[in-house]
């Protein structure tokens, strides 16, 4: 018996068998980084603690603290982390090819998924109510609402905390993150002065992830509404059309009207065939 048909007997959802697959790849993918960029990793930091003590010796108005304020401000960015090895970065190509339709597929279920209990919600509660066009308006800005504060407002509180930055620059890192821009001016849970608890980089990945998915069901749910509003006009637009043409029709006069004049030309040349009667001879 093949493993699908294992999977479907024993009735696993087909997003839990995703995600295992989804999981199953970032840790294959970590390990193999691991293995191949892992020295040089750390020869790189011992060269990086090398420098640094050069410099000290050889400019000695500075001090670690300066060094460590000028390195903070030339840091790289989104791109500091990259292979450096030619295996590693053969395997990084092979990886991405694979690994990012995988994502986006991912990504797209999970928001999909989001949106059928969505839906699911909206029609047990509109059975429920007498307003089922007013309940489905507020399940939708309920859920656009509780995204907002799940992935924005409480990232932001947290960042806030843990990085060091002000309300607006962690509401800017927030979209900047989750829209996929990626400018890099701020990168969170890199900075070496700041002490970040275990749970940090955990909770920083699954609230990307989910941030992602969400957006990906508020464009799904976007896509929903436009086309919906595409049908209602052009409904709309047809109707408009056909009350016109009726509404000429009817104030056209008789002579004017193709139909009435066809049939009177129909009538006039029933007339002119039928054969005139000859009366009786006496």
């Amino acid at each position: 018996m093949r493993l699908v048909e294992i999977l479907n007997l024993a009735q696993v959802p087909s997003i839990l068998i995703m995600g295992a697959m989804y999981v199953a790849y970032v840790l294959i993918g970590g390990v193999v980084f691991w293995k191949l960029e892992g020295n040089l990793g750390r020869e790189d930091v011992s060269a990086i603690l090398a420098r640094k003590q050069q410099v000290l010796k050889t400019y000695e108005c500075l001090n670690s603290d300066g060094i460590d304020a000028v390195i903070q401000t030339l840091r790289a960015r989104y791109g500091n982390i990259s292979p450096k090895t030619t295996a590693g970065q053969i395997f990084c190509v092979f990886f991405a090819v694979i690994g990012i339709p995988l994502n986006m597929v991912v990504l797209n279920r999970v928001g999909k998924y989001m949106l059928v209990i969505e839906r699911n919600i909206c029609s047990f509660l509109q059975g429920k109510t007498r307003h089922p066009r007013c309940t489905r308006f507020f399940i939708h800005l309920i859920s656009y609402l509780t995204g907002i504060v799940l992935f924005f407002v409480v990232p932001m509180i947290m960042f806030q905390g843990q990085e060091g930055w002000t309300y607006a620059q962690a509401i800017y890192y927030c979209f900047i993150t989750l829209s996929t821009i990626g400018f890099g001016d701020y990168v969170a849970d890199s900075n070496p002065d700041q002490y970040y608890p275990d749970w940090y980089s955990f909770l920083m990945a699954s609230w990307i992830f989910f941030g992602l998915a969400w957006l990906a069901l508020v464009i799904n749910h976007s896509i929903d509404i436009l086309e919906r509003l595409n049908g209602a006009f052009t409904g709309w637009w047809h109707r408009r059309h056909d009350m016109k043409d009726k509404e000429l029709e009817g104030d056209r006069p008789e002579s004017e009207n193709p139909d009435c004049a066809e049939s009177d030309n129909t009538q006039v040349e029933q007339v002119e065939a039928e054969p005139v009667k000859q009366p009786p001879p006496e």
